[in-house]
């Protein structure tokens, strides 16, 4: 990840919930730490998601994605969720989220996401949205 753009940072702890028999990070919940840090850095753009569909009928579906799993993280563990929007485009945005503990690398993902109606169809993100998106933007 380059220091160009702004990049939210999210905390996440490790719990036994989170591991396997091992006190491993069971793969599946790295999505879930990443769901977190997408999440957090929305609200710190000033975007919350019972907003987004009360006020604005819209919100966010997975569309795509895609994981790199380059070392485990263990019961206890410290982590960081670093996100950063790499594209942001009319009924989309794409983010590039790398989990780390101190300096270390362990999972790299990237996700697109589909601004959606209530009725499943895509929507075209509000330009209040992208406003506020701005700041977490880089495109790529």
């Amino acid at each position: 990840m380059s220091d160009i753009g702004a990049t939210h940072v999210c905390p996440v702890r490790v719990y036994y919930e989170d591991t396997d028999a091992e006190g491993i990070v069971y793969y599946a919940n790295y999505l879930k730490f990443a769901e977190r840090g997408r999440t957090e850095m929305l609200r710190a753009a000033g975007i919350a998601h019972p907003t987004l569909w009360a006020n604005h009928g819209v919100g966010f579906a997975v569309r795509n994605m895609t994981a790199d799993y380059l070392k485990p993280a263990k019961l206890d563990d410290v982590l960081a969720v670093h996100s950063r929007l790499i594209n942001l485009r009319g009924a989309s945005m794409s983010a590039e989220q790398i989990v780390r503990r101190a300096d270390e690398d362990l999972v790299r993902l990237t996700v697109r996401l589909a601004c959606i109606d209530r009725n499943g169809r895509p929507k075209r993100l509000p330009d209040l949205f992208r406003t506020a998106l701005d700041s977490y933007r880089h495109d790529i």
